[in-house]
């Protein structure tokens, strides 16, 4: 897990919104710090345990989740910014390319699913 290049990325993404958020007003320490901060976490734990998982199916479920969690990610920075607390620009750069990254990820599972599928037992 710890070689997948996707979940190093998403480790950087979590230190950064930790990093980041400890800035924000003391009021949104119950609201968008905690949103944000348990979204990036999200992320590699996902992203971790679907990969310790046998089967791809379940790799494809927890990689699902990480995604979910990625968007979610990418909303509260974007409502963020809109508040003034940030400039999201290098956080949105970097959940774009996980984006790509996962989309790229779960499209190879789904073709291991596929030729799985194809095998014949004799």
């Amino acid at each position: 897990m710890k070689k997948l290049l996707i979940w190093q990325k998403s480790m950087d993404l979590v230190i950064d919104i930790y990093r980041i958020t400890r800035n924000f007003p003391p009021d949104e320490r119950f609201g968008l710090i905690s949103q944000m901060r348990r979204a990036a976490v999200s992320i590699p734990s996902n992203i971790a345990e679907g990969h310790g998982r046998k089967s791809d199916k379940d790799k494809l479920h927890f990689l699902a989740y990480a995604r979910s969690s990625l968007s979610e990610l990418e909303t509260q920075l974007i409502i963020s910014e809109r508040l003034g607390y940030l400039d999201g620009k290098e956080c949105l750069h970097t959940i774009s390319e996980l984006h790509k990254m996962m989309f790229v990820f779960a499209n190879s599972v789904k073709e291991r699913i596929k030729e799985a599928k194809n095998v014949k037992i004799k």
